[in-house]
């Protein structure tokens, strides 16, 4: 009993604490205002805006808006661990690109093929498993995978500012969504220990699956096929195909989102979409229009228009990497 009074005190100081100070590591601007005074209008009850709960879904990619994406997205640098790691077992790789650059360190010449080299990887390395056992490897990875430039682990890379706002909206009954480009079975495995998403309300690229009996026992194996691109216009369709609801709410960092937050803000009533803008060099890195990764182009000339709102994480955000 105890501890039960103890964990509900707690969970009421939590929702003072975000009633009364929501989004401790954003400054105070027009970013931190759009967002605050959406989620008090769309939540207020006899608001002109009021959402009921039910109908409160918030989506975010994850890529260079929940976490970093530079210099590398870490699903490649999961590929190029994998590749290197199921080398001995496959001796014709040692000549046959792009896996001989791979292991001969040239990922520029790896990626020089462009998508049918990465497609070709991604399928040699994440195929002919079952789901379980890709979850385990998966797992594994991310347990002691570590960023090249900061030496933290990849659950760690993330946007302190952008946890807080996850955990606003839930305060708030915001049903939170990742759709991201990224492999939806690579993220599964550890999305809810570091965003608090459960792997149901995750999102994202997939390869096909088959349903067979090994040993007696039932299991689902990974097929060498892509069977679903979650990207640009992508987003929109598997918005609708698995969460069956228009967002309210859309964020996102590069044009490869541009549709998620144009189909968000065709929607009746008030919606939002947001961009992370990727411009502090000096805390993390400055990118956007000519960036091999996340360009930010379209969005930003369009942004204005359509009444999107920006998020400068030189300017909006007071730290930037999740608190150790």
């Amino acid at each position: 009993m105890k501890a039960q009074i103890l964990l509900s005190a707690l969970v009421l100081s939590v929702s003072s604490v975000l009633a009364n100070n929501p989004l401790p590591s954003w400054n105070d601007g027009a970013a931190r205002q759009s967002i605050v005074e959406f989620v008090q209008a769309t939540t207020t009850a006899g608001s002109a805006d009021y959402v009921p709960p039910a109908e409160r879904i918030a989506v975010f990619d994850n890529d260079g808006t929940l976490w970093s994406e530079q210099p590398m997205y870490a699903q490649l640098v999961f590929i190029f661990d994998r590749i290197k790691k199921l080398a001995p077992q496959h001796p014709e790789w040692n000549e046959q690109e792009p896996f001989a650059s791979i292991l001969k360190g040239d990922i520029h010449k790896a990626l020089a093929g462009g998508t049918p080299a990465l497609l070709k990887m991604a399928m040699a390395t994440h195929a002919g498993t079952t789901t379980e056992e890709f979850e385990q490897i998966a797992s594994e990875w991310i347990a002691t995978a570590r960023h090249p430039q900061t030496g933290r682990p990849y659950t760690e890379m993330v946007y302190q500012p952008m946890l807080e706002l996850l955990d606003y909206l839930r305060a708030n009954d915001f049903k939170t969504f990742i759709v991201s480009g990224g492999g939806i079975e690579f993220m599964r495995p550890w999305v809810e220990k570091v965003y608090g998403i459960p792997p149901e309300q995750v999102v994202g690229s997939s390869i096909k699956t088959k349903y067979e009996v090994h040993d007696g026992k039932p299991v689902i194996v990974r097929l060498a096929e892509l069977n679903f691109n979650d990207d640009k216009e992508g987003k929109p369709v598997a918005i609708n195909r698995y969460i069956g609801r228009r967002p309210l709410m859309a964020f996102g960092n590069s044009d490869g989102d541009f549709q998620m937050l144009e189909w968000t803000t065709a929607g009746k009533g008030k919606r939002l979409a947001v961009y992370i803008h990727h411009d502090d060099a000096k805390r993390e890195v400055a990118y956007d229009r000519n960036s091999h990764i996340g360009r930010l182009a379209r969005g930003l000339d369009e942004a204005p228009q359509r009444g999107w709102t920006v998020v400068s994480m030189k300017a909006d955000w007071k730290v930037i990497l999740k608190k150790r």
